[in-house]
């Protein structure tokens, strides 16, 4: 699997370590940067990169997912949602990143590089990469609502309204 990775200063660390991780374990990353550090770097440049880099490979039917990461891993999340076709889930645990792929069929994951040690992050990542999305009907349903949504489809009826 094709996985873009975006950052900051404070992501640095572990995303270049989960470039050389994801190579071990088969996949193909494409690192959007930072490649050195400065702690004035700005991440919106890198995370909405890597957003960009997911959607444009899944809709080319590459199997691809993304993982951006920052200090706390919110702004880095708020970039990438930014991009249309992005679901982008922050990751504290493990059933958060099996649950952003199983329910939200999240395609990049955001994780906070100060709040966790790198081996928790690093399973976070492989957990998100390994969950499929279960498909199950509701889930779909409420996906379809956002992505209407996002294409100027205007809100979902209210239920029970």
């Amino acid at each position: 699997m094709r996985v873009h990775l975006g950052s900051d200063h404070a992501g640095l660390e572990l995303k270049d370590h989960l470039v050389g991780w994801l190579t071990e374990h088969g996949h193909e990353p494409v690192d959007h940067g930072p490649h050195h550090y400065d702690a004035e770097d700005d991440y919106p440049a890198f995370c909405l990169r890597a957003g960009e880099g997911v959607v444009a490979d899944q809709d080319a039917g590459v199997e691809a997912l993304a993982v951006v990461i920052g200090g706390s891993g919110n702004g880095e999340q708020i970039a990438a949602n930014k991009v249309r076709g992005v679901r982008a889930a922050l990751a504290w645990s493990d059933e958060t990143a099996r649950l952003a792929r199983e329910h939200n069929d999240a395609n990049v994951l955001s994780v906070g590089g100060r709040l966790h040690p790198l081996e928790d992050m690093t399973r976070f990542v492989g957990i998100f990469l390994d969950t499929p999305f279960s498909g199950a009907e509701r889930h779909v349903r409420r996906i379809g609502q956002l992505a209407t949504y996002e294409s100027g489809g205007g809100l979902p009826p209210v239920p029970g309204a």
